[in-house]
């Protein structure tokens, strides 16, 4: 109970459980729900038995939802059908307590989708991979709910498409942001999904916050 988070061993046992679970999509989703209450709980026992600074405390419950995230796209890209490719060019991406790793018991997930790739199917595909993600996250099942999701920080809002391409994203930063907008992207980070797609965002990141004003 109040050994150290091993986050490589809990992707072990969560692909196990995964696998053995088959097709059923319930289940697998009860799985998810089941590991992560478990790693939380360990999280408070240890909190309580004063073993954790606040910090180091942030910093195991954004990992353990990093990882959460990682399994589940993985999960949800296994099942969608018309894949046009074996792994999809798609990025989370959370602002927040997420993208700052100071996520609490109770926080939700500020989180945008981000693709890039050149197919013409991309944008339909990855529209309902982000539908079927955020309903993985957010749906009660009989295990409970996983994640509380806001996706409200997607370029123009909750009128806007759930899932940008780099390029639109690029845009939007550029010509269309407000300051605010702006100012939440210094505490943004890239949490799972494509690292390519990760580190395109980043460059972004950096250059609307260099930018001379």
């Amino acid at each position: 109970l109040y050994a150290p988070p091993d986050f490589s061993s809990l992707r072990n046992q969560l692909q196990v459980q995964l696998g053995a679970a088959g097709d059923d999509v319930e289940q697998r989703m009860n799985v998810l729900r089941e590991v992560h209450q478990a790693g939380v709980f360990r999280l408070l026992a240890q909190d309580l038995a004063g073993l954790l600074t606040v910090e180091k405390l942030a910093d195991h419950l954004s990992a353990l939802a990093d990882l959460v995230l990682e399994i589940c796209l993985v999960e949800v890209w296994r099942d969608l059908r018309n894949r046009h490719r074996e792994a999809p060019r798609f990025a989370i991406i959370g602002y927040g307590k997420l993208g700052g790793k100071e996520l609490g018991y109770a926080s939700d997930l500020d989180i945008i989708f981000l693709y890039e790739d050149e197919d013409e199917r991309a944008p339909e595909v990855y529209a309902r991979l982000a539908q079927r993600l955020n309903t993985w996250l957010s749906s009660r099942t009989s295990a409970g709910l996983l994640f509380e999701t806001d996706l409200q920080l997607r370029p123009s809002g909750p009128s806007g498409l759930m899932v940008s391409s780099v390029d639109a994203f690029k845009r939007y930063q550029e010509e269309n942001a407000w300051v605010w907008e702006h100012q939440a992207l210094t505490g943004a980070r890239h949490c799972a999904g494509d690292q390519g797609v990760g580190e395109a965002f980043e460059t972004i990141r950096q250059q609307i916050l260099r930018a001379t004003r």
